[in-house]
């Protein structure tokens, strides 16, 4: 089978303190730390096992995961097996690149955040180049609070043409758009309409629970990240009983890592073998693409 695991351990801390997450604010313990090395090991060995199968491994960690070395080391590991297609992490880029130096580039994929208020644009654009000099395909990204449209802007300038750069939208309440902020946005990021809407998802067909997963560091695995019900543990002999086609249980979907899974979007079009690191098949960004998006959120 074509499987993709979107991996979470229980690893939650991170050097940077964004006020809007609540993971910048506490350190883990070394007991904490030594867990999710444990735990990553124990997944990654279940991934060397899975021969048989073509495996893409998705990296979504609570915290920042870069900074430590099993993680960079575990990307390493994984890009060289046969069987894996792709490995991909989300990452706010702050770490040491050398390590790309033991991967193989070609099957690694940086879904990368800036977070102005953590790490200069210099820098951020600095790590950027130095991911294209290595051949990792790679997307850059932020938050779509309006405080930070200026900011935007300048990393839209700044960065190559042929980076995509994505805006996520605030969907809570706490930054409401008006019409010219999400035409601004919408400016920087054509596909940024697509994200600032919640998809209808109940009774849709998705690929969560058939050939996409959600797996914490127990192996406890789930259809997705958002719905918490779970079908059956990875490391269990007769796991693959679990994976059938699942109609979405939710009335939404607004998250990027979800919806895009969602048949009837047709995102696996967009975005092709760039779907884990969120980078269009084509440069969307150039033109065009602002009709297209529009059809996707009305969908």
């Amino acid at each position: 089978m074509k499987l993709t695991v979107l991996y979470r351990g229980p690893l939650s801390g991170c050097n940077y303190g964004c006020e809007y997450c609540p993971f910048g604010k506490w350190k883990q313990s070394e007991e904490e730390l030594t867990k999710d090395r444990a735990d990553l090991e124990r997944f990654l060995q279940w991934v060397e096992s899975r021969t048989q199968d073509t495996v893409s491994v998705f990296f979504t960690p609570w915290g920042e995961a870069l900074i430590w070395p099993w993680y960079q080391q575990a990307l390493a590991r994984l890009t060289h097996l046969p069987h894996v297609e792709r490995a991909a992490v989300q990452t706010n880029l702050s770490c040491r690149l050398d390590w790309l130096g033991d991967c193989r580039t070609e099957k690694l994929g940086i879904w990368a955040t800036y977070h102005p208020e953590w790490m200069k644009r210099s820098r951020f654009l600095a790590q950027c180049q130095l991911l294209s000099e290595h051949g990792v395909r790679h997307s850059a990204g932020m938050v779509g609070f309006r405080r930070f449209a200026d900011e935007a802007e300048a990393l839209r300038r700044e960065l190559p043409d042929d980076t995509y750069l994505w805006i996520n939208a605030v969907k809570d309440g706490l930054d409401a758009y008006t019409p010219e902020d999400v035409e601004r946005f919408t400016r920087i990021d054509p596909l940024f309409p697509v994200n600032n809407t919640r998809h209808p998802s109940r009774g849709r067909a998705c690929r969560g629970g058939e050939s996409v997963l959600s797996v914490d560091g127990d192996g406890t695995a789930y259809r997705c990240h958002f719905i918490k019900e779970p079908l059956g543990n990875l490391y269990a002999p007769d796991f693959d009983a679990a994976l059938k086609p699942r109609p979405c249980s939710k009335d939404t979907c607004g998250c990027h890592i979800g919806y895009v899974h969602l048949e009837y979007l047709e995102l696996d079009r967009v975005f092709g073998s760039g779907l884990l690191e969120r980078v269009p098949a084509t440069r969307l960004w150039t033109g065009g693409a602002q009709r297209s998006a529009s059809r996707i959120s009305q969908s």
